[in-house]
Formats: structure tokens, sequence, C-alpha cells
């Protein structure tokens, strides 16, 4: 009678799959709010479009 073979610690298996999986989730979560959330960015986008609008208003004779 042989013993298994160690588990690998590179192997992935269900439950390894799930802690990435999480760990991934939490840091997009954590990046999303040190950048400000969604309404941060709708600002920004809606900032943006208006000095674009300006400018090009402001530069056409």
């Amino acid at each position: 009678m042989s013993d298994p073979a160690p588990l690998s610690p590179f192997k992935l298996t269900p439950p390894r799959i799930l802690i990435l999986v999480l760990g991934v989730l939490a840091l997009v979560m954590i990046i999303g709010g040190i950048a400000g959330g969604v309404g941060n960015y709708q600002a920004l986008r809606e900032a943006n479009q208006d000095a674009t609008a300006s400018s090009s208003s402001s530069s056409t004779p």
C-alpha cells in the first residue's frame, strides 16, 4: 500500500480558486473605492465633456 502523493502548494483546487476569485474581487472593490467610486467617475466625465465643449466653441471663430 502506498501513501498518496502530497498535494503541491501550487496546485489549483476548487477551494483555492474560490479564494483567488474572492481576493481579486476584494482588490477591485478596494481600488474602486480609492478611485472615488462610480459617482466620482461620472462627475469627471461630465466635467471633461463640458471643458472640451467650451474649448472647442471658444477656438471656433
